[in-house]
């Protein structure tokens, strides 16, 4: 006979055997499937999917060295994208030349980031984060240009490119 604990351990088994089959084939999961709960993976999951460098910025909440981005010359049309998760958070058309050493937009994508107060280094600063992944990607100043009077001040290495199909500048 069956009673509801066993019922509910097989459950839960079956479950936990459902997720391994699916996360246990390394590779098989990429970080464009939806079906990933990024909010909740684990320390040693985040890094194996991001360089040492990711790591540090997008979990710990480093900052990458001001100049040292590849993608502070991009000049095509396309899409930022976080690094980790890959959901798209800036457009090309929104980037510009802040002259501090990280790439530099004036408004996200609707719904991409999340904020919250940073008081490390002895001042307030708004911190920017990825809102499916809550990596830290930088923080945003008012000191941009317009239409927002915004700097979102960026570590390149948060972010990833994709470029438009037939973006030459």
């Amino acid at each position: 006979m069956i009673n509801r604990r066993a019922l509910l351990t097989a459950g839960v088994a079956l479950g936990a055997l459902t997720v391994t089959s699916k996360f246990g084939e390394a590779g098989s999961m990429t970080a464009t499937d939806k079906t990933v709960d990024y909010r909740n993976l684990s320390d040693a999951e985040w890094r194996k999917r991001l360089s040492p460098t990711q790591y540090d910025v997008l979990r710990k909440h480093g900052t990458e060295r001001p100049g040292s981005s590849a993608l502070n010359g991009e000049k095509r049309k396309g899409t930022f994208a976080c690094a980790g998760c890959d959901l798209p958070l800036f457009s090309s058309d929104t980037k510009f030349e802040s002259g501090t050493g990280w790439p530099s937009f004036y408004q996200p994508l609707p719904d991409a980031i999340g904020t919250t107060s940073d008081r490390s280094l002895f001042m307030v600063r708004t911190e920017v984060h990825c809102k499916r992944c809550l990596g830290h990607l930088g923080h945003v100043f008012d000191d941009g240009p317009k239409p927002t009077g915004l700097r979102y001040c960026m570590n390149g290495v948060a972010l990833k490119f994709v470029a438009q199909e037939g973006g030459q500048t």
